[in-house]
């Protein structure tokens, strides 16, 4: 498992190479929840997928992302929250052999 370096900010970008896959992960906070939309090597994976505690992220390999990404709760089990971004609240990329199948 490897972190993805995140910051606590309500809206972001990031531009990270995962298992050879050039990812941009864009998170914003809504009042429900924050949103992830992922792009990879220019296509569209996901957009406005919910970001809850322990939830893998993609889910399904047919999307064309190789791994999956899922949010932990450093002190707790509770869903990520802007502020706490990347000191509470981890993104964490789970490479394709540590996926239970």
């Amino acid at each position: 498992m490897r972190t993805v370096s995140i910051v606590p900010q309500k809206s972001q970008s990031v531009s990270v190479i995962l298992a050879g896959q050039q990812c941009v992960i864009r998170l914003i906070q809504r009042e429900s929840a924050i949103y992830m939309d992922l792009t990879v090597n220019g296509n569209p994976i996901m957009q406005g997928v919910p970001c809850l505690y322990g939830n893998k992220m993609v889910r399904y390999s047919y999307l064309g992302f190789v791994g999956d990404l899922v949010f932990l709760d450093n002190i707790g089990q509770q869903d990520p929250v802007w502020d706490g971004l990347g000191s509470r609240y981890r993104l964490y990329y789970i490479e394709e052999s540590e996926l239970v199948q």
